[in-house]
């Protein structure tokens, strides 16, 4: 199935149904971020099997619609039990892959099994509905209206490489028991845990066509995929500019768009400051902030500014750095062109009188965990995603003026808000323009039965399981007349 040369791997595509190597002759080689060699090499894929591969899903995804739910649910609970077997290599393809330490790697794995197991109950559990036309002034008893979901077609799933496996199966299980055919598209950096992720499915003899994964190209196949006809929904996470490309490009299909963040931590008066400095470290520091659902900047009370950044520095001066081999949580960032751009936040906040309270070395793509203070908002640090290990605190005066800053970012993704006074956390969460408000803890994404979903330049739609199931199908009324 791969094709090993030199020590690394060539793996194909899957086409179809099909393992094989592209027409194209050509392949793209995925560096790891923190061995900073060539791990292996995935197929540059044409527009040509692109137009193969759609038209695949979509003969195949006739038959596969008229498959019970059960029958559908037995493919992927299979999936689930092959992702079991394979959960060590998994998690040893993702760190490698991406840089993430073992023991996230390895919970990335678990938590995706879970998702697909939940997926399959959440949509065994969801009922269609009769409406009876007397319900309507004027009506008549004899109409009755019996709503049913059904696929949309062929859906394209587009993930990130930050959750290559988790924010993949995320997309693809809700699509296949909505009875719909995927092209999966990973993202370039990821891509190899893709395919190891998509070896599993094979293995359950999942009808062939009904699913394939395309690797190549952005500049060749990305907006011939996101602008196909063939194609009848889009699910993708990723950057925002990516994001606003592809709605412009996508005209009268539906889009899920999962897109950047810059999730405020707003530290009231009043706050408990251990729980407060545990949840903003996890949340900023984690994969070394490389989450859509980092803590971003923190918005703290002028009152106990100077002691929350005492205790920040401490917990920051104490953070593991170096290979996530070792399960540091300070990993390389994905390669040097994001160490680059985060590199230059920082300089352009000190530039123009930020604090610097600790960090700001680097080697490579490996950045020291930075904390900056008194940051103000004419510095880009205040509004810009870094995707890095950088956190920039801002003080304020008062509660109001917490939440002006906060609504006043591009984003609307999360926000976590750090009080005592429940009334208080109510209020600023109802003020707060963003998707999920955490009261008391940091943002996340999750539980996957819960809904998940950014405004403004976050996104646009709602995932979780359920929410997804609901994106990846649509009502149809059957009206039966009754005389």
């Amino acid at each position: 199935m791969d094709h090993v040369e030199n020590d690394v791997t060539t793996y194909p595509a899957y086409l179809a149904g099909q393992w094989q190597p592209s027409e194209s002759h050509e392949t793209i080689a995925i560096h790891s971020p923190w061995q900073r060699d060539v791990i292996g090499h995935v197929q540059a894929v044409t527009q040509s099997e692109v137009d193969q591969s759609i038209q695949a899903a979509k003969n195949a995804q006739h038959e596969w619609a008229t498959l019970s739910l059960g029958e559908r649910g037995q493919y992927l609970n299979q999936w689930a039990q092959e992702l079991a077997k394979d959960k060590e290599s998994l998690a040893t393809s993702i760190m490698t892959e991406v840089g993430k330490n073992y023991a996230d790697a390895e919970k990335e794995v678990v938590r995706t099994i879970d998702l697909i197991r939940y997926t399959v109950q959440e949509a065994l559990h969801m009922h269609g509905e009769s409406v009876r036309g007397d319900g309507f002034p004027g009506g008549s008893k004899e109409k009755l209206g019996i709503i049913e979901r059904v696929p949309l077609g062929v859906v394209l799933a587009i993930s990130p490489f930050n959750y290559p496996v988790n924010l993949a199966a995320s997309k693809i299980a809700p699509a296949l028991m909505a009875g719909n055919g995927v092209i999966f598209k990973p993202a370039t950096q990821g891509s190899i845990s893709g395919i190891k992720m998509i070896q599993a499915l094979d293995r359950t003899g999942i009808p062939s066509g009904i699913l394939s994964l395309i690797t190549g190209r952005g500049s060749e196949i990305g907006d011939y995929l996101t602008e196909h006809p063939g194609i009848n929904m889009i699910s993708f996470t990723g950057s925002t500019r990516t994001g606003k490309h592809l709605s412009q490009k996508s005209i009268m299909i539906p889009l899920v768009l999962e897109l950047g963040g810059k999730d405020p931590a707003i530290v009231c008066q009043d706050a408990d400051l251990d729980l407060t400095v545990k949840n903003i470290i996890s949340g900023a520091f984690s994969y070394s902030g490389q989450r859509c659902t980092a803590v971003k900047r923190v918005l703290v009370d002028d009152q106990v500014a100077d002691q929350l950044v005492a205790k920040l520095q401490k917990a920051v001066d104490a953070l593991s750095v170096g290979s996530p081999k070792n399960n540091r949580m300070i990993v390389p960032l994905i390669d040097n062109k994001s160490a680059d751009f985060v590199q230059g936040l920082i300089d352009d906040a000190m530039d123009k009188g930020a604090t610097l309270v600790t960090g700001n070395q680097r080697k490579e793509n490996l950045l020291a965990p930075t904390l900056l203070d008194h940051v103000t908002e004419d510095m880009d640090i205040a509004w810009v995603e870094p995707f890095g290990p950088v956190l920039p605190i801002i003080r304020v005066h008062s509660v109001n003026q917490a939440i002006q800053l906060a609504n006043k970012s591009n984003f609307g993704l999360q926000a976590s808000v750090f009080t005592q006074d429940i009334d208080k956390a109510l209020e600023i969460a109802g003020a707060i323009e963003v998707g999920t408000v955490q009261v008391n803890g940091r943002p996340e994404r999750g539980p996957d039965n819960f809904p998940f979903l950014g405004v403004k330049s976050s996104g646009m739609g709602t995932q979780g399981v359920h929410n997804s199931l609901l994106s990846m199908s649509r009502e149809k009324l059957t009206v039966m007349n009754l005389k």
